[in-house]
């Protein structure tokens, strides 16, 4: 008799532990279940990157980057174009999914052609980042003066801003990538300036702009401008510029395209 009940007593320990380690095992999964679609909801966006044209490459320092690599200037140029994708590579895809047409060339090599083929640029104005709009092109305005037709000038900062000449791009692009964000890395500049225009024993400084656009796949302009940071003297090789310095323009570049995003 006295078995039995510690029979029935054991036998109910082990179905109040199965039911509390079940409960638990449930509660674990459903906490689960709710990090990955908050992770999924936070990468639903997928961007591609499209390289610059090699002749959109303008370098003020090639000659001290040569002196110092001995890299000849295509090297320089080919050297740049992969550093700055791979910089926007890394930085974009903690965020979202990422297509970078410089990754694979063999497989995308025909598209790239195709977007360079229909690319068109605009010299615009730089847009205001604090309240962005998509910059459109100038009017050029004329006037007569002393019987001579003269054009105004404007000399608002400018940048190059990418346009496609064919509507049906960026639908095959999407649909074949799925990428419903498309960034042109339009130009990479890097300039250097005296600090009195003339005076060459002056104190040097040194820029690297990098212009750019940003589309939806609906062909939205959602994001343009410059970007720009400071290039120390005394850095002159392509890999070190690449991973401090055009990195930090993919971190500026990034942060415009995640308040772009943002619910309007």
């Amino acid at each position: 008799m006295i078995q039995h009940y510690i029979n029935r007593r054991f036998i109910l320990i082990v179905l109040i532990l199965y039911v509390t380690i079940g409960a638990k095992a449930q509660d674990k999964t459903i906490h689960t279940a709710n990090k990955t679609s908050s992770t999924s909801a936070h990468t639903k966006h997928k961007i591609m990157l499209i390289p610059f044209e090699n002749r959109m490459y303008m370098s003020e320092i090639d000659f001290a980057i040569n002196k110092e690599t001995k890299l000849n200037a295509k090297q320089i140029k080919a050297q740049m174009r992969d550093g700055l994708n791979e910089q926007f590579y890394k930085k974009f895809k903690p965020k979202m999914g990422v297509v970078d047409l410089l990754d694979d060339t063999v497989k995308t090599q025909k598209d790239l052609n195709s977007i360079y083929q229909y690319l068109t640029y605009q010299y615009v104005r730089v847009p205001d980042q604090a309240h962005y709009k998509p910059p459109v092109k100038d009017k050029e305005e004329k006037a007569i003066h002393n019987g001579q037709i003269t054009v105004e000038t404007n000399t608002d900062e400018r940048f190059m801003n990418a346009k496609l000449k064919n509507s049906t791009l960026v639908p095959y692009l999407y649909g074949k990538y799925k990428t419903d964000l498309f960034l042109f890395l339009n130009e990479l500049d890097i300039k250097s300036f005296n600090a009195i225009p003339g005076d060459f024993n002056s104190i040097q400084t040194r820029k690297i702009i990098l212009h750019y656009t940003v589309y939806t796949f609906d062909a939205r302009e959602i994001n343009s401008g410059v970007a720009e940071i400071d290039l120390p003297l005394n850095v002159n090789h392509p890999s070190k510029i690449s991973h401090i310095y055009l990195s930090k323009l993919a971190e500026i570049v990034l942060a415009r395209v995640e308040k772009a995003l943002l619910p309007k």
